[in-house]
């Protein structure tokens, strides 16, 4: 089975246009825990959740982009989409160049 592999990216940007961080790595790891969402290990790079994966870069703090996995698909669209919104997070597809911003 393959898994669908997407880029979070803050939906806001810098002052020169480039995405702004999209917080520091202790705010996502404590915004994601209250939302179901964490590391198998404290201090792990892959957090999980209902029906996703996201991977936080090794040594980046304030984290620009994440990597989001789906490993179920029957329930990771309202889970990401509830993320998103929740967290003004924009969801990159690299393989169809589309962006969504719920």
């Amino acid at each position: 089975m393959s898994k669908d592999l997407y880029v979070i990216l803050s939906r806001a940007n810098k002052k020169d246009g480039a995405p702004a961080p999209i917080g520091s790595r202790a705010d996502i790891v404590k915004s994601l825990s209250l939302r179901n969402t964490a590391a198998e290990v404290e201090g792990g790079d892959m957090l999980y959740g209902p029906g996703i994966e996201i991977e936080l870069p090794q040594n980046e703090d304030p984290v620009s982009q994440m990597l989001l996995t789906i490993s179920d698909d029957d329930i990771a669209w309202v889970v990401i989409m509830k993320l998103a919104k929740e967290l003004q997070w924009k969801i990159f597809d690299p393989a169809s160049g589309r962006e969504l911003s719920p």
